[in-house]
């Protein structure tokens, strides 16, 4: 797992996303809801990433922030993948 330090990085599926805000709550420098009343993820120059599919770094310091962030979003729309193979460690597609 992540634990091991390899890079990972954050997105959120729009379609899905109830705009609770959960997400920023947890991790406010990761997540940001935009005026559409939705949760975008923000990149390390604070740019919220708006096309579908769009992703961002996850800082180590913010792992278990954005960790907990997705399984208690309660729109199952937070995916978090390795950065090497592309595969879901945590969020609804993880194994």
């Amino acid at each position: 797992m992540s634990e091991s330090g390899e890079a990972l990085e954050v997105w959120i599926d729009q379609d899905l996303c109830t705009g609770d805000g959960i997400c920023v709550q947890y991790a406010p420098e990761v997540f940001e809801l935009d005026i559409d009343g939705l949760a975008y993820v923000k990149g390390p120059d604070d740019e919220l990433r708006q096309q579908p599919g769009d992703s961002a770094p996850v800082p180590l310091t913010l792992l278990q922030d954005v960790v907990d962030s997705a399984k208690d979003c309660p729109g199952d729309c937070i995916h978090v993948r390795r950065v090497a193979d592309r595969v879901e460690v945590y969020g609804p597609d993880a194994e």
